[in-house]
């Protein structure tokens, strides 16, 4: 297929990027308009979503576009996505029919599928989005996979809004936090992508080796500091790495050496509730910002200080949704027209 798809930043250049902020500031100051009349997205849920639907949906319909909401498995039949399987199963339809059907019927395609947390060597393939973009006539849009492209654009607006256009060389923490629960890596993965490609001076805070990200988006951090400036730094020492920061962000994310096998990782997760953002940590900072993609556990990712500071701009991050992907669905239309 020949349509442009929104599955992972790194795919688009940092002038693309550019051009979704700019549109997206503008559907910050007016929200309402014209701009997918007419247009139509599916957006496909195989995990919980709040913010994500919300605001996919407000979106589509406040520039006069529409969104059909579908729950495979649950209000839609259930999709396989292995090729040459004997569908004897649950499954009921596979992805390459489920993909060119809508992709008659509506002009965009969202999805959201987590990893399996069984295999990571299966699940780093992201096969499930990458199934809707090989067999889709229109663009797809990724909602978060083992990624979260349109949470990094709510982000870097978020920081554009308060410490200006230029990121370049300001000091960016992004910590692993405690969660009695082993989480997916996409949003770390993403922080780490945007981050590098802004030119920012990033510090990857973590309790040991074992809590690194997957070496595709560390190479991809390289490479971006490479291209646009900036650093990157591995650090264990929370001190050092809060030290002068600019900016914090925080997220929890499972082991990947422990993947599927989450209770023998328990007892190290389980060592590190030190990790929590708190103000003692925060003040080692300039002053800095703190951010989160939400949900967030109160007094086990960031005390209530941290979240209820006028230095937390979460919120702000999470409005950003909003506008960032009216830009990302608006782009896609426009492209997918020939415009």
């Amino acid at each position: 297929m020949n349509s442009r798809h929104f599955l992972n930043t790194q795919d688009w250049s940092r002038r693309e990027l550019d051009a979704l902020l700019d549109k997206a500031r503008g559907f910050r100051q007016s929200r309402q308009g014209n701009d997918l009349h007419g247009k139509s997205i599916a957006l496909l849920f195989f995990n919980p979503s709040m913010r994500t639907r919300t605001s996919f949906e407000l979106g589509a319909h406040q520039l006069g576009g529409k969104a059909i909401v579908l729950a495979p498995g649950k209000d839609a039949w259930p999709i396989e996505f292995e090729i040459g399987t004997v569908m004897d199963g649950e499954t009921e339809e596979h992805v390459a029919e489920v993909a060119r059907v809508l992709g008659r019927y509506v002009d965009l395609i969202g999805v959201r599928a987590f990893p399996k947390f069984q295999d990571w060597s299966v699940d780093r393939e992201d096969r499930v989005i990458q199934a809707f973009a090989d067999y889709s006539p229109v663009p797809v849009i990724n909602m978060e996979t083992i990624t979260h492209p349109c949470q990094e654009l709510a982000h870097v607006m978020a920081l554009q809004q308060h410490l200006g256009a230029d990121l370049r060389r300001r000091k960016y923490v992004l910590t692993w936090t405690y969660h009695p629960k082993p989480l997916n890596t996409a949003v770390a993965n993403s922080a780490l992508q945007i981050a590098t490609r802004y030119g920012m001076d990033v510090t990857l805070l973590c309790p040991n080796e074992e809590y690194l990200l997957d070496p595709r988006y560390m190479e991809f951090a390289r490479r971006n500091v490479a291209e646009t400036g900036g650093s990157l730094t591995v650090s264990h020492d929370i001190e050092s790495a809060y030290r002068d920061a600019d900016v914090v962000y925080a997220k929890s994310w499972g082991a990947l050496p422990y993947f599927g096998r989450w209770d023998q990782e328990k007892p190290m997760r389980d060592a590190h509730r030190h990790f929590i953002v708190d103000e003692a940590k925060m003040a080692l900072t300039r002053k800095a910002l703190f951010s989160h993609c939400l949900p967030l556990r109160r007094n086990v990712k960031a005390t209530d200080a941290v979240m209820d500071s006028a230095s937390c701009i979460a919120i702000d991050e999470a409005e950003n949704r909003l506008h960032v992907q009216k830009a990302v669905m608006v782009s896609l239309c426009e492209t997918g027209n020939g415009d």
